[in-house]
């Protein structure tokens, strides 16, 4: 074999090896600081009852003592100290020792109203927006910021599925001493950070796979894309129920803010007048709710309109306890009631996938496999900033070079564009990278200094 045959694989394998070290640059440059924010975020919210009976302990927690009051006594307690409020919903205490909650509709958006069961006292309010849990929820999907910063954490989540894949490959064993299971050096050298950041990424890297594709579900265009296509297949809620019920146009996550995500675009079915009915009070439909057997912690939503249904609904750490019961409000008869035993196979797999994803399907040792992986997250992310710092030119990005083989980074680079039509948003961010790219390299320009390796 001639040395010019041989030095092709080699040359082949170096090209692609800066293709995918290029690429892996790339999707890290962009979502570097919304990982970090997803991470820290999600690490709080894992823990998010433990923040409830701690931290805000003062309206969470009761003392029992004695039967609980009537809900009617309850609301009208809360409506006391919110006068001029509509009640909107009423949460069940999740055990004696918990209290209700009632949410009042305010000119200035809903309140929380937190009550004792047992004496009927206020322990507390706090606007609905302004609660904690809602605040960093909200803030880990950006769409606290809005609607357009909630579609950039989706093409995030694509992005980091490309970073865990492309950084196997740069991490994978190619005669080195280190960097494989142990780090090399010391912090004021790059390679102790080049290893930190292979090290752990290839430690956690499945798990971090798992949390971004368990996360798209909830990402407002393909998620939304998703939950269609799977209950148009059958593969969701029932749909077959609402062949026997009148269905009003309003879906459930208008109803039931918390909705789980196989039920939140199920319809809500409508009432109708009866004429000479006792319509039931807020009383009976959580009596009627509790001898269903529906778990403690269930919240009612009152009637909107005259069609409107009260609609008891609790989507608890235990997914297989998930149910909705749809009243209606002028006979008191269930109209739907949904277990997550009724979910198609399609729905039961993505609520699998959500609750480990909060950490709520193995109790406390999913919250600590999952809060690891956010702290590697960060610290992946961190290591790579200083890596990148310790390496770059000065007073330029420092790109890494495109391969000699101009073929392998185009092939490359079709396959990631591939990727992006099953997430599109996703595709969008890798054509724009894309473009800028060639653009930068093509035309003289400061940038192509800047840019430059």
């Amino acid at each position: 074999m001639s040395s010019a045959a041989a030095r092709q694989p080699k040359e082949a394998s170096i090209s692609l090896y800066r293709a995918i070290w290029r690429w892996h640059f790339f999707a890290g440059l962009l979502v570097v600081p919304f990982m970090i924010n997803l991470a820290v975020t999600g690490s709080l919210y894992l823990f998010k009852d433990e923040i409830d009976n701690t931290v805000f302990a003062g309206r969470n927690i009761v003392q029992m003592r004695g039967e609980p009051l009537p809900p009617s006594v309850l609301v009208e307690n809360a409506r006391a100290a919110t006068p001029g409020a509509k009640l909107v919903r009423y949460r069940t205490p999740a055990d004696a020792h918990h209290s209700a909650r009632v949410t009042m509709a305010t000119p200035g958006g809903n309140l929380l109203v937190f009550l004792d069961p047992y004496s009927g006292a206020v322990l507390g309010s706090v606007a609905e927006k302004n609660e904690f849990n809602w605040v960093v929820k909200k803030i880990h999907s950006l769409e606290y910021f809005g609607v357009s910063f909630n579609r950039i954490v989706e093409a995030v989540g694509g992005l980091a599925l490309i970073l865990v894949v492309t950084g196997f490959y740069l991490w994978w064993p190619r005669q080195q001493t280190g960097g494989v299971v142990s780090i090399r050096g010391t912090a004021s050298k790059r390679v102790f950070w080049r290893d930190i950041h292979a090290v752990t990424g290839a430690g956690a890297g499945a798990l971090i796979f798992f949390l971004a594709i368990s996360g798209m579900p909830w990402s407002g265009y393909w998620g939304g894309k998703a939950n269609q296509l799977i209950s148009n297949a059958g593969l969701g809620y029932p749909t077959a129920l609402w062949d026997e019920v009148p269905a009003s146009s309003a879906p459930l996550k208008t109803v039931v803010p918390d909705a789980a995500w196989t039920m939140e675009n199920a319809p809500v079915p409508a009432s109708v007048a009866r004429p000479g009915k006792t319509a039931p009070q807020l009383d009976d439909i959580v009596a009627a709710a509790t001898a269903a057997g529906m778990t403690a912690g269930f919240e009612v939503s009152m009637p909107s309109g005259k069609s409107g249904v009260y609609t008891a609904a609790i989507f608890p750490d235990d997914i297989a306890r998930q149910r909705t019961i749809h009243y209606d409000r002028y006979s008191g008869q269930p109209l739907a009631d949904i277990r997550f035993a009724d979910y198609g196979a399609g729905g039961k797999l993505i609520e699998f996938g959500v609750g480990v994803h909060l950490g709520q399907y193995f109790g406390l040792a999913n919250q600590i496999v999952m809060l690891i992986t956010c702290l590697a997250i960060v610290l992946a992310c961190t290591s790579a900033i200083v890596m990148w710092w310790k390496r770059r030119p000065s007073g330029r990005l420092g790109v890494p070079p495109m391969p000699a083989r101009k073929r392998v980074f185009a092939t490359l680079t079709a396959v990631i564009l591939a990727f992006g039509i099953a997430f599109p948003l996703t595709g969008f961010a890798i054509l724009a990278m894309l473009v800028a790219d060639q653009l930068v390299g093509r035309a003289a320009s400061p940038l192509q200094r800047i840019f430059s390796s």
